[in-house]
Order: structure tokens, then C-alpha cells, then sequence
């Protein structure tokens, strides 16, 4: 593959527990290119989340290399880790985490603003998104007004404001009922796809995992 927006080589994570060492990650190689929507399956405790959690720069102790965009991020200090967590990476979260006290469009415009982006410009960005996902009627609508799939469709808009070149998203629809995490992934795929970006969807859930470009299996610490 070509410049990959991601590319994982050699990646080993292990953790001291009861004076033995557990290896979760073991050597994993991936690669994600441009636009290509990835399935990571696994079962719980499969190390799935902390394969994302290397990706996104979200905490330090691993091994190997993680290319973000042709970025090698691995001798990055803190400053430059944030940066490029501003600026090429979104994240999809299985609870929304939405700021309780901001509207649906607020929500979606802190991100950018964080990014220097002009207000007119954020609330520009954050309708139109916030309308593709159906939610052109909620924008003034708090968290706590809003449904579970109302409030994932904000978190998946919040994601998407920066135009990142890679969402990661962790079982972004596990806390939902069937009916409608079926609703949100098939908005969440839609909306990706038409902004070209590429994702890492970690979900133990085989039925959708088949719904994107590609699965790949975490097995005891290795990717297949």
C-alpha cells in the first residue's frame, strides 16, 4: 500500500501484573490507506482498545513504529503527540462523552475553534454535519435532550469537524440497542465515506464488522 495514512509496524505493548509480564500486543503490523473504512474484531479483553489507544497517542509505553498521515509520531514529544491528535485524528468513543452543558452544534464547534478556526466558519461546518446525520433539527438541543443515537450521531460529527485523515472508534456503537446501532453505523459509514477520510472501527460485533472495507482479526496479541 502506497502511503497508507496508517501505518503500524512491530507495535508490542506488555503490563506487570502479580510479578508476571502480559504481552497484549505482540509485534502487530497494520496498514489503513486513504478512505478505507478498517474492521478491528476481536473479543473483550482482546487488546483491541489498546491498539487504538496506541494509534490515537492516547498514552506512552508501547514499542514499534506508528506512521500517522507519513508522520513517524514515536519520538514525539507531548506537544507534537496533541498536535497531531488536533490535526489528523478523530475519535469515536462507545459512550458519546459530550460536553453536558453545550448544544449538539457546540459540541461540534469546540474542536475546531480549539484549532483556530473562525466561528462563522465552525458553525458552518458543525450544521452541515450535524444535518448529513439527520440532526438538522436538534442543533440547539443539549445532550440530556438528545436520544442515544442522537447524541453518537454529535459525537461522530464531532469527530469529523477537523477533517481528520484517520477516525479511530471503539465499539462506537456497543452502548446502543440493536435497531438503532444499526441506524447510527450505517450514518457513521455513509458520512466517513463521503468525506473521504479513513477509520480503525474496533468492534467484537462480526454481522457489522462485515459492513466495512476490510476485517482484520486481534488473535492473542497478533493481527490476521
Amino acid at each position: 500500500m502506497n502511503n497508507p495514512v496508517l501505518g503500524v509496524t512491530g507495535l508490542t505493548r506488555s503490563f506487570e501484573q502479580g510479578g508476571q509480564t502480559i504481552e497484549v500486543l505482540r509485534g502487530v503490523d497494520l496498514q489503513v490507506g486513504a478512505g478505507e473504512i478498517v474492521a478491528l474484531l476481536g473479543p473483550s479483553g482482546s487488546g483491541k482498545s489498546t491498539l487504538l489507544q496506541a494509534v490515537g497517542l492516547l498514552e506512552g509505553g508501547f514499542g514499534g513504529s506508528i506512521l500517522i498521515d507519513g508522520e513517524e509520531t514515536a519520538r514525539l514529544n507531548a506537544d507534537g503527540r496533541t498536535r497531531v491528535r488536533r490535526d489528523k485524528l478523530g475519535f469515536v468513543y462507545q459512550f458519546h462523552h459530550l460536553l453536558p452543558d453545550f448544544n449538539a452544534t457546540e459540541n461540534v464547534v469546540l474542536p475546531q475553534m480549539i484549532r483556530d478556526k473562525t466561528r462563522a466558519e465552525a458553525n458552518e461546518r458543525s450544521t452541515a454535519l450535524l444535518t448529513a446525520l439527520g440532526l438538522g433539527h436538534r442543533l440547539t438541543h443539549r445532550p440530556s435532550q438528545l436520544s442515544g443515537g442522537e447524541q453518537q450521531r454529535v459525537a461522530v460529527a464531532r469527530a469529523l469537524a477537523n477533517q481528520p485523515a484517520l477516525v479511530l472508534a471503539d465499539e462506537p456503537t456497543g452502548n446502543l440497542d440493536e435497531a438503532t446501532a444499526d441506524v447510527v453505523l450505517a450514518e457513521f459509514l455513509r458520512l466517513v465515506r463521503g468525506e473521504g477520510t479513513a477509520a480503525l472501527v474496533a468492534t467484537h460485533n462480526e454481522r457489522m464488522a462485515l459492513k466495512m472495507d476490510r476485517v482484520v482479526r486481534l488473535h492473542e496479541g497478533r493481527l490476521a
